[in-house]
């Protein structure tokens, strides 16, 4: 007989004796140790729990795999799993069921997988588990009852996560705690239980308290494997040890103002002040006639561990200023309000280039005629932009505008009419290869020089939709004033000649100049809006309407800051 085919013989005698050493499952491999017979899959192209385990596996060791999720009764089958290793893998859903029928695990690791959260009744399932590591994963939340179903653990990891506050109960409803804390000063020996907290961000603020006493009070059969956990924030605490702070209760907003009750002269700079006393910190804001104003005229500092000072800033106060602004605060524990008068009186000392701007080409005594607007093309989307304006009239909530829009060569232009409190307008579903011009005027005036911008549109429609740009703008003018008193603005862009054809980006060094010819106007007064629009005047428009080419819609005025 062939000497091959005995050898042949031989080895598939051999396998059959000892069948641990074949295969078991397609891509892993199966062996005996110490804990029992083993499953070992390494293979890159797995991407789920194999169905056909054998049953009396005791070891399961899956890594560097491309498992995404553990489904209902992953290791149904395998009811003799003492442990399970899914190291490495790229695990983001643990499904609730996901460790049913595993009464026998005493040893779950599951490091470096995308967790960001952990069905913890789950563990109700595996009331041997002895060893529980998730450390390196995106765990950003530890409830109350977390540890609850855990009474046997003697190893938790939970280092390297996103964890930032931890309540102090988690811990308490812990039965391996509970257990110490009976045996306390009894001749009762508990076994120790190692736990790992380091490498999270913690948010060191009144939310943390109970949890930074509970680490500075815990000791035997507890045994942190880092005692020296670091704050992460806020910034004044960042990097310093937990037992160096001491953190104080929680507390609601509390709201205060030097003085609430202001007058100043007209164009004179104003400062509005408040204090908040809160912990954690509080969100900060202001209003003015149930308007939230823009965050660019708002700053805000700490002037303490729980107290900021919020400023308001109001350049040149102009009459129309004048009214209650209150300064809100709130954080989870409630909110708080102050309100701060400001009265706006005549100016201190008149010039005569400044009375004479006062009568306007508009006329003396036109609540218009004082109005200045400044309009920048504030977003640029595939297939529109949307135009912003800002205007301080003597009565902002009845001033009305008119928007014309089409091509920039056409002789007439459709007109839409915006209402009060509306400071923002979109334009959409613009032809490529395009000339469009955008003007604003107050009521039914018709626009003059300087009240308009002028864009153009991207040539290739394919190439840009792909790079969500369609739009290039080059912005002609690059501010307006509606009513000119006693001179006129001279805009001027230092482009260079292929800027229309190749788009924006060419053009950005060349910035637009804005300089005032003629005797000197007064200051422009920034304000903000946010009431609805309402089509009045003009041509009534209908949602994304054509016009020469063009579409419009409208939009309410938006936080967001604006650059000059």
């Amino acid at each position: 007989m062939d000497p091959i085919f005995h050898i042949f013989l031989l080895l598939l005698a051999f396998h059959k004796i000892n069948p641990s050493l074949s295969s078991c499952v397609t891509g892993c491999s199966c062996s005996k140790d110490g804990f029992g017979r083993s499953l070992l899959c390494m293979s890159a192209l797995l991407t789920k729990i194999p169905e056909n385990i054998p049953q009396d596996i005791r070891k399961i060791r899956i890594e560097n795999s491309h498992l995404t999720e553990l489904p209902r009764g992953s290791f149904s089958n395998v009811s003799a799993l003492e442990y399970l290793w899914l190291n490495f893998n790229n695990i983001t859903v643990m499904h609730l069921k996901s460790l049913e029928d595993l009464q026998a695990l005493k040893e779950l690791r599951l490091q470096g997988n995308k967790l960001s959260s952990v069905p913890w009744t789950a563990f109700q399932d595996t009331p041997a588990l002895k060893i529980l590591d998730l450390k390196h994963n995106r765990l950003d939340v530890l409830p109350e009852h977390a540890l609850r179903y855990l009474p046997n653990l003697t190893y938790l990891d939970l280092s390297s996560n996103q964890l930032t506050v931890i309540s102090r109960e988690v811990f308490s409803s812990w039965p391996v705690y509970q257990r110490s804390q009976r045996a306390e000063g009894k001749m009762d020996h508990a076994a120790n239980a190692v736990l790992a907290l380091h490498g999270n961000p913690w948010l060191c603020d009144c939310r943390l308290r109970g949890f930074v006493q509970f680490i500075k009070s815990v000791g035997p059969p507890i045994i942190l494997m880092n005692s020296y956990l670091t704050c992460s924030s806020p910034k004044f605490r960042a990097g310093k040890f937990f037992h160096e702070v001491e953190l104080n209760s929680c507390m609601k907003p509390l709201t205060s103002a030097l003085d609430t009750n202001l007058t100043v002269p007209v164009g004179l700079n104003v400062t509005l002040t408040c204090y908040v006393q809160a912990s954690p910190s509080p969100a900060v804001w202001w209003t003015y006639a149930l308007k939230l104003l823009r965050a660019f005229n708002v700053s805000m500092q700490p002037v303490g561990e729980e107290t900021v000072r919020s400023e308001l800033h109001i350049p040149a106060a102009r009459p129309a200023d004048a009214g209650s602004y209150t300064c809100a605060a709130a954080n989870f524990l409630g909110n708080a309000s102050v309100a701060i008068a400001l009265q706006v009186g005549t100016p201190l000392a008149a010039p005569a280039a400044a009375t004479t701007a006062t009568a306007g080409p508009l006329g003396a005594g036109s609540a218009e005629g004082g109005a200045h607007v400044e309009v920048r093309i504030a977003k640029q989307t595939v297939y529109g932009i949307t135009l912003e304006w800002r205007a301080a009239a003597a009565e902002p909530g009845d001033t009305w505008y008119t928007l014309h829009l089409g091509r920039y060569d056409a002789a007439r232009k459709d007109t839409v009419s915006v209402g009060p409190g509306v400071h923002t307008y979109s334009v959409g579903d613009l032809l490529p290869a395009t000339k469009y011009e955008v003007c604003v005027a107050v009521r039914d005036q018709a626009p003059r020089k300087g009240q308009c911008v002028v864009f153009v549109t991207g040539s290739d429609i394919s190439q840009l939709e792909q790079r969500e740009k369609l739009i290039h703008i080059v912005v002609i003018v690059c501010a307006m004033v509606l009513a000119v008193p006693a001179g006129m603005y001279a805009c001027t862009a230092e482009a260079r000649p292929g800027c229309l054809v190749r788009g924006l980006a060419p053009c950005r060094r060349g910035r637009p100049l804005c300089r005032l010819v003629g005797p000197k106007s007064g200051n422009t007064h920034h304000a903000a809006g946010g009431q609805a629009a309402k089509p009045s005047g003009g041509k009534e428009r209908n949602s994304r309407k054509s016009v020469g080419g063009t579409g419009a819609n409208h939009q309410h005025g938006r936080d967001g800051k604006w650059h000059k």
